[in-house]
């Protein structure tokens, strides 16, 4: 890996392309290097993961909407719709909008946390539409989503979004571009139009995931998906984009992040280099914002040492920065202390959610976030006893690097009386540094735990076996690298729309 210096340049400050990081960007994506079987074998859990819970979310409401949304799209030279059989192709960009709200509804599939947050398993819905669109096979896909993951890691690695509260979905465009012209093999000129129009059109305010959190959170990671394979398309057509892009003197970094004077520094493979940024990324065990799932392990872990909860005076959640006032008490949202919030609210809440699995011992993607259950009045009680603390040493372990890197905190637990019962996790028990890391029976468990009652079990089987044999596929496989649910898995019809 090579770090790459980013800073603003003036309009008469001469920046050659090549040294421009969106034509670097490209240039990364478009090097044919071998995928590794390692890097091969997690792209195949992430497709599952993000099967396992696009299928828990079909009836909900924000999918519903996206796929009806979608349908008013339809095209024979399209990519299918998550449940619905192949006569429901859609155009690509209408599919990755439908497909990436599901997977990314419930908040449950794949992290990459550093300077800035990211679920890099947002890439694969645009990825894989295109493929299924245009007819490309398994060995094409694989290096679609490796370089997808590469340059998404990469920009999270480097550049820090939410300090100037934008979206991490600005890194999004730009890695499902990159990915997209790795999959088709698309030059590096073409690809590097793409990426900087991805990047134009997907910078977005932090809004999405502060006070009242709305649907808008899980249609926001879609939503640069479908604008990054416009972006593709129209590059492909010979059209241009803003440039420099993120160096520009009007431009991304000047304006929106630290401005003229600043100087990112972005790793990237050297040329010939493996990708393999995949491997530095994480699931999610648990249905909540990942700085959350070590805190979920604990709680289950203190719980019966607390025996009876009403005997707790206060809780104290010693955690990093990003914790503390993102899901904590520091980002002074009243909303996360309501207990009518909506489930996005609650979701970035982690007094909510360690209160829920301090008395239940445990954490399910429906049942913890239920009106009743946000509604108890001793989870109430129990909820507005809890408070986060930012500790600069959890702090530095979030940015460090290899084995220190880490994302939980230190809980103290006062009762009444002045007993404390003290704890403290590092990583959450299913990350790779975890006691149980997941592997691909992991992966396919909890396909089959969120799959069960909405896909068929031979439906399951089937597409289980497609992920087996992923970098083999023919292009006729990958197109029906999808799964078919019945009907009534699928809800009630939303309201009419314009489409």
């Amino acid at each position: 890996m090579k770090l790459h210096d980013v800073r603003t340049y003036k309009s008469a400050e001469p920046l050659p392309r090549e040294n421009q990081l969106a034509w670097k960007l490209a240039a990364v994506a478009t090097d044919r290097v071998p995928v590794s079987p390692d890097v091969t074998e997690m792209i195949g859990n992430r497709i599952l993961d993000n099967a396992a819970v696009a299928a828990a979310s079909l009836a909900r409401g924000p999918v519903r909407s996206a796929r009806a949304q979608a349908l008013g799209h339809r095209s024979e030279r399209g990519a299918p719709i998550f449940g619905l059989a192949q006569g429901g192709k859609v155009s690509p960009e209408w599919a990755a909008w439908a497909n990436g709200v599901a997977v990314r509804e419930l908040d449950f599939h794949d992290t990459f946390l550093a300077a800035e947050y990211s679920h890099p398993g947002d890439n694969i819905p645009p990825i894989l539409a295109v493929a299924q669109s245009l007819g490309c096979d398994g060995a094409a896909l694989v290096r679609g989503l490796a370089a997808g993951y590469e340059i998404q890691v990469d920009l999270v690695k480097g550049i820090c979004l939410h300090e100037h509260k934008i979206d991490h979905i600005a890194h999004l465009g730009p890695s499902a571009a990159g990915g997209i012209g790795a999959l088709l093999g698309l030059s590096t000129e073409v690809t590097y139009q793409a990426i900087g129009q991805a990047l134009h059109t997907t910078t977005t305010t932090r809004q999405s995931r502060k006070g009242a959190i709305s649907s808008w959170k899980a249609y926001a990671p879609a939503f640069a998906g479908k604008m990054a394979i416009e972006a593709v398309d129209r590059a492909m057509r010979g059209e241009g984009a803003p440039a420099p892009a993120y160096e520009g003197e009007d431009g991304f970094i000047a304006w929106l992040l630290s401005g003229p004077g600043h100087v990112y520094q972005v790793p990237l493979p050297e040329p010939g280099e493996a990708k393999r940024a995949i491997l530095d990324t994480y699931t999610k065990e648990y249905s909540a914002e990942y700085q959350s799932q070590a805190l979920i392990d604990l709680a289950k872990r203190m719980g019966p040492k607390v025996g009876d909860l009403s005997q707790v005076e206060r809780i104290v959640i010693q955690t990093s920065h990003h914790t503390h006032y993102v899901i904590g008490t520091g980002a002074n949202d009243p909303q996360k202390l309501d207990p009518r919030a909506s489930r996005e609210t609650l979701d970035h809440s982690i007094m909510y959610i360690f209160a829920v699995a301090l008395q239940d011992g445990g954490w399910h993607h429906v049942k913890s976030y239920a009106p009743e259950r946000a509604g108890r009045p001793d989870t109430i009680d129990l909820w507005h006893k809890i408070t986060t603390e930012e500790d600069p040493a959890w702090t530095a372990r979030y940015h460090a690097k290899g084995a220190d890197k880490a994302f939980g905190g230190k809980v103290i637990i006062t009762l009444k009386g002045g007993r404390q019962i003290v704890d403290e996790l590092a990583v959450a028990d299913a990350h790779p540094a975890g006691t149980r890391p997941f592997a691909r029976p992991d992966y396919i468990g909890k396909f089959r735990t969120l799959a069960e009652g909405v896909i068929a079990p031979a439906e399951q089987d089937r597409f289980i076996a497609l992920v087996e044999r992923l970098p083999e596929l023919t292009a006729d496989e990958v197109a029906h690298l999808t799964f078919v649910v019945s009907p009534d898995k699928l809800g009630p019809a939303t309201p009419p729309g314009i489409f």
